[in-house]
């Protein structure tokens, strides 16, 4: 098994039903596995990311720490879009994605009139649609995500 698969097993480990938040000393961790922390630091980024359904924190000072929150589980479909959304999208299936996510009560009505304002193409005016689209799909994805959070 590689390393990185230790590391990322060993995390997912530390979670359980109660807790969708764990605190990682980084040092420690290393230093269990046999490893040097910016292997650490590499699986974090690279399999706990917001895409998969993680916000991590780091704090500074007193040996540090690392958070790790999970997504809870009524979260899973807006995850789910965001995963299928990729790196464009155009007005119109923004807008389609924020209608079926209000009509399936999973975003408020305030929620997803701020989303289709956001996502608009009048905000992007002189751009190139292709820009525009990559733009609007990252801008999506991080509104999404904050609403989760």
């Amino acid at each position: 098994m590689k390393m990185t698969d230790l590391i990322a097993d060993m995390i997912l480990d530390m979670f359980d039903e109660n807790n969708s938040t764990i605190q990682i000393q980084r040092n420690d961790l290393a230093s269990q596995l046999g490893c040097v922390p910016s292997q650490i630091n590499y699986v974090i980024t690279s399999r706990f990311t917001p895409e998969q359904g993680y916000r991590i924190e780091s704090r500074r000072g007193g040996g540090g720490c690392i958070y790790i929150t999970r997504a809870q589980t009524e979260n899973s479909a807006i995850m789910a879009l965001i995963n299928s959304v990729g790196a464009s999208i155009d007005e119109r299936s923004a807008r389609a994605n924020i209608y079926n996510l209000s009509h399936q009560n999973l975003i408020d009505e305030r929620s997803a009139r701020l989303l289709a304002a956001a996502t608009a193409d009048s905000n992007m005016r002189g751009l190139p649609q292709e820009l525009r689209d990559a733009i609007r799909a990252k801008q999506f994805k991080q509104m999404l995500l904050a609403y989760i959070d």
